[in-house]
């Protein structure tokens, strides 16, 4: 899924881009309530995001894919193209079958009233998102064994635990931004022009406050001021300590 996590408390910082980072001009769509309803639906986002990845498809192929009923992705498709993420491909269908291709390139959910107003549609769409994270996660994991190695070597699952106030947690997301930007982007128009060798590359990053979670006592009723520094590193050093 090729997806922009612009949440209503973090909004993409209106930054210049390079060119080759750049999503062109129409391929982005900001969410309303009306697409946040409609996208409230985990097989909705895989399949908005299988079209984005592969290109127009079928409903029957894409059931393949995700593993559902045709008429499931039937269903959803049409919901879809109702809520204007998808559209039939006329160029490709015929009598016989539909053909449908994504709309945009990025999906963005900015709007700052809009999950103040829509709760429950937004819950269930961040749900969906990260429901599909999840499963990007394992397909990547599963096939790990099998990566040839100088792929093997660029994969990476690491956490960090910071103590950050909320604009510096703003500021850290517009850092991490500001790097992934640096680089080119995958998108179906500009696959033919990436280097010999490339690849797409799956980047999930999350930035998860956690406002309520107080600190544990310690037993002289001492505040533990341990934030969990060393968990992203003991992470890589497992991973390096036993090589794939």
């Amino acid at each position: 899924m090729t997806d922009t996590a612009n949440t209503p408390d973090n909004p993409q910082p209106n930054t210049p881009q390079p060119d080759n980072a750049q999503v062109p001009t129409g391929e982005s769509v900001v969410l309303d309530a009306k697409g946040l309803r409609a996208l409230a639906h985990p097989v909705r986002v895989q399949l908005v995001g299988l079209l984005r990845k592969h290109g127009p498809s079928t409903a029957t192929r894409l059931a393949e894919r995700l593993g559902v009923n045709s008429g499931t992705a039937s269903y959803h498709l049409r919901q879809l193209g109702a809520a204007g993420f998808v559209a039939e491909d006329t160029a490709l269908g015929n009598a016989r079958e539909r053909w449908w291709r994504a709309v945009h390139q990025v999906t963005e959910l900015g709007d700052r009233d809009l999950a103040d107003l829509e709760p429950e549609a937004t819950l269930a769409y961040l749900q969906s998102v990260a429901a599909t994270y999840t499963l990007r996660v394992q397909q990547t994991l599963n096939g790990l064994q099998t990566m040839p190695r100088a792929w093997r070597d660029g994969f990476d699952m690491s956490d960090w635990a910071l103590r950050l106030t909320a604009d510096e947690t703003a500021a850290l997301r517009r850092e991490l931004t500001a790097v992934l930007d640096r680089y080119r982007r995958d998108l179906p128009d500009t696959a033919a022009d990436a280097p010999e060798g490339s690849a797409r590359v799956g980047v999930i990053a999350l930035v998860l406050p956690e406002p309520d979670d107080n600190p544990i006592d310690n037993p002289d009723g001492s505040a533990d001021g341990n934030t969990g520094r060393d968990t992203g590193d003991d992470a890589r050093d497992m991973r390096e300590a036993e090589p794939l």
